[in-house]
This record gives structure tokens, sequence and C-alpha cells, in this order.
């Protein structure tokens, strides 16, 4: 009588219940949120932002071995009961009456997938009926390895891994296809308990769970006794995962992230869109490399300037895992910049014990750099001493001492044919400064700028071989704002009369001045813009000849590109495609390309005669570092703003345009004699050596409309090139060298006057 009562009232709460649950759409429609992620151009991932870390799998492809171990582990009758597996209910509650408490919950996958979308995780009587019927009504509703694939892809196993996808490569560092038997039991024993059976943090208990796993596999026959024995034999290689990725471009995914969110905003993040950028994995790891092994140079010549800091060392003298925890959990180490705490300085060595608890000695040259640092006649807070917050890099065999800089890079690298970027290094250290040097500081370009001067120059008439004088120049007031203004060449010398062409070698600033003035500030302010420039942030004074406007390095690329693609004005771009998380292509880039759809906006004969003068200031001006790397077909200018704030470089060779900047974010001096040639140039050179390595030399053919003429320099002979035409009207050039001499119009004589 009691079992007919008690069944009449389950019936009656089923069938008060089962009309109340849940629609099941979201399973029958199931879209798991699946993270952003960033690729470069052959597919090196770089990025991912999204809350959940998941991959997407099909049932179809996770290895058989993988289902068998996941069924092993939850569910070994899953194919045959219909969403509750009432013996697995039995052997539960045997095992509770038998421990005297509830340590078993027989909860199949179906009911694991209706509690994780449907549910909360309380233990109560009403949650656990909910979810008995909703695995029954999820089981009417879907196949078992549509259930199975959703369990697969869903489930959290820690570590912000959603789903066995995201898990086998956080874990591993692999995908499901390269599991071993070892570590699919593994990731299989996480759904009962992802931070119990952790395998980072808890390695033992970890362990001890997949050889439950593995056992169980084994009395299931899903595995033989050899593979049983391998696999319970198996030290597993568990992959400490972090958020950071093996080549770094973290700028670059951070502008991707910025542009997808601004374009689907907070569905960027779930919808599972995979971004294919126009970085090219070797540039950007040769480009991130020269711009830190740049800014460490830099530092370096400027001394060490102490400690970062101090902490007190435990009292018996041994730093455990506590107090390294305590002492360094906050501090991060920069790439191979590694934070160390010293232990103690001997004579001649130092003792320091890293954040994983390695000690270390430094000792013989890898004390050099912070030499000074140990003198006793410096303050305590000054010192290298037990208890100091230290830098140090491996150095050969043994460690070295540096320090984090302070002073800032830029690089970027891009195509002049399409305007495709193919390196992108926006400062030195994307976790410590988030800033993007490349895209978002405004420096002054400093002499880096005068090229476009110049070529408004041969715009209105100036040819290479223009006789111009280098001589003192005092700039009347009403032509800049009111101010003053007595402006001096870099050295302080003046070397009077020399060709438009040796100035722009030898980046005589009174030449550039008086080119300016020639064709008017007004003139070259609405000139520049056919180079990407924007009018308003240089302003029509006579200080833009020496690049006292505004520019990014960025800008700086697309406008050196104009002269490397023989006068085409290509639009850089990052992203080539976006895809759905189906790879289906949903956005994908039509770049204009120079010589077919992108607009000409300079002469063509210009940017020869351009790239001509400019393959001199590589050859033996200011940039002849640059023939270390045994070209003839490069061309650039460096730039050094005033007091050595900013350090540039910009140049190219036809099929690549590079750019680089160094300073500091407030600018300061960056100190005597650090001039775009030696702070900006070995970057610039070291990515473009390697990146042109086996690139044949480029023959530049001579453009109709210019006529070329062999004529002796002061570094031999050498072929100097004229337009076939000129303006009718020819501008007038100032030739003040102090005296009260009048201004002087360059007739056909002089214009043609070759040095």
């Amino acid at each position: 009588m009691l079992l007919i009562i008690a069944a009449s009232a389950v019936a009656g709460l089923i069938a008060v219940t089962y009309p109340r649950l849940p629609s099941l759409d979201i399973l029958t429609d199931y879209r798991p949120k699946i993270p952003l992620r960033v690729y470069t151009a052959d597919g090196v991932q770089i990025g991912e932002f999204g809350e959940e870390r998941r991959a997407f799998v099909k049932v179809q492809d996770v290895p058989k071995l993988m289902k068998q171990a996941i069924l092993a582990a939850e569910d070994e009758r899953f194919y045959e009961h219909g969403g509750i597996d009432y013996m697995g209910v039995m052997r539960a509650a045997i095992a509770d009456i038998s421990s005297g408490h509830a340590q078993s919950g027989a909860s199949t996958i179906t009911m694991q997938v209706a509690r994780n979308f449907f549910l909360s995780s309380e233990k109560t009587f009403k949650r656990k009926f909910n979810e008995a019927l909703l695995a029954i009504k999820i089981e009417r509703s879907l196949s078992k390895d549509q259930i199975l694939g959703i369990y697969i892809n869903q489930i959290y196993l820690g570590e912000r891994a959603y789903g066995f996808a995201s898990a086998a490569q956080i874990y591993f560092n692999k995908s499901l296809s390269q599991l071993t038997v070892g570590e699919m039991a593994m990731l299989a024993g996480l759904p009962k308990a992802p931070s119990n059976f952790n395998p980072v943090s808890n390695p033992a208990r970890a362990r001890l769970r997949q050889q439950y796993v593995l056992r169980r596999m084994h009395e299931l026959n899903f595995i033989d006794d050899a593979q049983f024995a391998a696999a319970s034999a198996e030290v597993l290689q568990v992959h400490h995962a972090t958020d950071n990725f093996a080549l770094h471009a973290e700028f670059v995914a951070e502008m991707v992230r910025e542009t997808l969110y601004e374009k689907y905003h907070d569905a960027a993040y779930t919808d599972g869109y995979s971004v294919y950028t126009t970085i090219q994995s070797e540039d950007q790891q040769t480009a991130y490399e020269a711009v830190h092994r740049g800014v460490l140079d830099y530092d370096r010549r400027h001394g060490y300037r102490g400690p970062e800091g101090f902490v007190n060392l435990p009292s018996n003298g041994k730093p455990d895992d506590v107090w390294l925890e305590d002492a360094l959990g906050d501090i991060d180490d920069v790439d191979d910049l590694r934070i160390a705490v010293v232990l103690a300085v001997e004579d001649k060595r130092v003792r320091a014990v890293l954040k994983s608890g390695q000690e270390v000695v430094i000792e013989g040259k890898g004390l050099q750099f912070a030499n000074r640092a140990f003198s006793e006649k410096l303050t305590p807070a000054q010192r290298i001493r037990p208890g100091a917050l230290i830098r140090i890099q491996v150095l050969g065999d043994g460690w070295q001492i540096l320090q984090l800089p302070e002073a800032e890079a830029a690089f970027v690298s891009m195509d002049p044919q399409n305007g495709r970027i193919r390196s992108l290094v926006g400062g030195f250290d994307f976790d410590r400064n988030h800033f993007n040097h490349v895209t978002q500081a405004w420096r002054q370009p400093g002499s880096s700028f005068k090229p476009f001067i110049y070529s408004g120059g041969i715009d209105r008439g100036f040819t290479p071989a223009t006789m111009i004088n280098d001589a003192p120049l005092v700039i009347d007031p009403a032509l800049l704002g009111g101010q003053h203004w007595e402006p001096k060449n870099f050295d302080g010398k003046f070397e009077g009369m020399m060709t438009m062409r040796m100035a722009l070698t030898k980046s005589k600033n009174l030449v550039s001045i008086r080119i300016l003035k020639a064709i008017t500030p007004e003139f070259a302010q609405t000139y520049i813009t056919r180079f990407g420039f924007e009018a308003k942030n240089h302003p029509p004074y006579l200080t833009m000849a020496l690049g006292a406007g505004s520019v990014t390095p960025l800008q700086m690329a697309e406008g050196y590109s104009v002269f490397a693609n023989t006068g085409f004005r290509v639009r850089s771009f990052l992203i080539d495609h976006i895809d759905d998380v189906h790879g289906r292509v949903l956005a994908k880039m039509q770049p204009d390309e120079a010589g077919k759809t992108a607009p000409r906006t300079l002469d063509e004969r210009n940017a020869f005669i351009m790239t001509s003068m400019m393959h001199d200031v590589t050859r033996f001006g200011t940039a002849a570092r640059t023939n270390v790397m045994g070209r003839n077909d490069l061309s650039g200018k460096t730039g050094t703003t005033s007091d050595f704030h900013d350090a540039w470089f910009a140049g190219y060779q036809p099929s690549l345009v590079a750019v680089t900047w160094l300073g500091y974010d407030q600018p300061r001096s960056l100190g005597g004699m650090e001039t775009g040639a030696q702070a900006a140039l070995p970057m610039w050179i070291s990515y473009m050596s390697k990146m042109l390595k086996g690139v044949p030399d480029y023959k530049y053919a001579v453009p109709d409309g210019v006529i070329a003429q062999h004529v002796q320099g002061p570094h031999g002979p050498y072929t100097e090139y004229f337009l076939a035409e000129y303006p009718q009207t020819n501008p007038e050039l100032e030739l003040d060298n102090g005296s009260s001499a009048a201004p002087q119009v360059i007739d056909e004589g002089v214009k043609n006057q070759l040095f």
C-alpha cells in the first residue's frame, strides 16, 4: 500500500514538474562560447581572448580511446541507459550506506549536461529530481553522440579550460589526436573535481585519479594488458600553461582584439572568431629580438641604476615556496630577464634565488655591468646586498646582472607594394606597458622627415645637384610665429656651398631650412599629405624642415612606402581575413596594390631620384652602418630630435619598409651621441639583415623622363639624375651666408651645376 502511495506521489510530482522543465533549445542548437583567436599569416597563434578557453571539436573527430576514457571515468553504461543509470544509482546507494555518508552521486553524463546548462550544484532533492527529469527529456530529444559531443566540449576541466580539446592543449600542449593513453586518462579524471585532480596544482592527487581511470579502462577491456602497463608507468610531462604564446606579438593581438570588439562587441569573445593577420612569424620574431637587443644595448651604455627593491630574507636563510610566493609572487619575469633575490654577496660572486626556487651564482663577467653597485660608498638603497631584488639573464653557461630598461622602442615593417604589415613591436614589454608606440606615440620625427621636404623641392624644380649654402641663418620671428630662431647643424659645423644630394647625405639642417623656405612651408604642408601625413600635425613653419611636427612610426612606414614603390599611396593593414567558428570566411581584406589599384600620389621620377639620394645616406652618410649588410639596394634616413629626445631610422628595400624608434615615454634626453644612427639604426640592421638574406639586390630601372649623367664626386665617380623637363617657374633660394646678401634666383645654369 505504501509503495502504491509513494509511486502515485512520484507520478504526480513528475506530471507537475515535467511540463515546467526548461526548453532544450540551448542544447538542440548548441553554440558553445568559443574565444577569439588571433593568428599570424602562416598560422601561428599569437592571442586568445575570452572568459572560457574552449576549442570546439566534433564528436566524430574525438579519438575512440579518449571517449572510452571518459566513459570509464564518468559513465560506463552511457550508451545503454536512458539518462538515468539505475544500476549506478543502486551501487552509489550501497556505497553511501557502507561508508555512512553520501559520497557517490551516480550522475550520468546526460545528468551532468543537464546540471551544467540548467541547474545549480546545490545538493538538494529538488535539484537532483529536476536533474533526473531533464536527463530523460534530453535523451528523448538528442542522440547519444550529440549528448556526448556537448559534454566533451562543455565540461569545465580546470585552468579556465572548457572541453577536452582545450584541456589537451593547456595541460599537455597537444591536440586530442596526439595524446597518449596516460594523458587521456589524466584528462578523463578531471570532471569529477577539476581543482582537486588538477595535474598542475595537485600532481599527486591527479596521479591517483589517473591510475583509477586506467584501471577502469582495463577492466572494461578498453585497453589491453600492455597498454595498461605502459600507461601506468608513463611519466607525464604536464605543460604549465600561461596566457603567453611562444611568439611575442602581444601588441598585434591587442590591436586585433580592439578591432573585433568594435565590430562585434561582446560576441567577439564568445562566437569563435579566428583572425588571421598579415604578420609573418619569422619577421615578428626577428623584429622582437631586434627591439629587445637594441633597448638593452642602449640601457647598458648608460649604466646600472641599482636594485629594483629589497625584501627581508627568511630568518633561517633558506627560502621555501611560501616565502618565494610572498616575496616574488607579484613580480613578473620579463622574457629572459628573470627576477631574483640576492641571498649572499661574497668575494667576486653573488648567490641569488629565482622565483622557481632555483639558486644561481653570478660571477666574473656576469657582474661587470653592475660592478659599481657593490661599492660600500653607496647608500644601502643603492647597493646590491642580501635581500636585493635584481634582474638576471643567462650568459653562456652562467648568469649576468642586468636591469629592466626605462627607455621604450617601436618597430614596424610592411610590404610597400600592398601595405601588409609584416611585423609590429609596440614596446619593450607589453605586460609592463600596454601603450603601443607604433600606432599611439606621436613624436617628432627629426631629420627622418627631411626626405619629404626634399621631395617637395624636387617637385618645385630642385635637382640633386642644386648648390645650396650650408651657412648660418637667422630666422625672422615673423616667419616662426614670433619666435627668434638661430638653427644649427647637428655637429655645429657649416660647410658652405654643397649639393642638395650631399646635404641630405650629411643631414645638414641649414640646407633643409633653405629648401623649405624656398618652396614655402605652406606648399610643403600640403605636399606631405600625398605621403599620408595630416597637415594639421605639421604647422607651416620653417621648423617643419627639421621634423618638428608629430608622426607615429606607422605613419612613417606608410610615408616611406611611397618612395619604395615608386610613388603609390598604399595604406597599411593588419587583418587579412576573419573566419567564423566553422572556418567560413566572414571578411577578407582587398588591399590596393602599387601599380594596379593604388592611387599614384608622387611622380615616378621624383620617387626614383629621392631613392637615389637616400641610397647615398646608407652608403656613406649618417646611415653608413648599413654597409655591413653588403647590399646595394637600400635607402633611408636617420632622425634625431632636439636634445636627443627621439632616435629614428626609416629605410627600405623595394620589397620591404621598416621604421624603428627609441625614446622615453616622458620625453627626456637619451644621452649624448644617442643619435638615430647609434640608437635606432642597429635594430633596423638586425631585422633587415635576416629578412633580406637570400633576396637578390634590386636593380632600379631609370624611368622615362630622367636623364643620367656620370660625374666625379668626393667619394668617386657616380651617376647623377635630372628630370628631362623642369617646372617653368623655379623657386627662389636664399643663399644667406651671414652677410646681407639678397636672395638669389636659381636659373638653369645654377640648377644644373654638378659637384
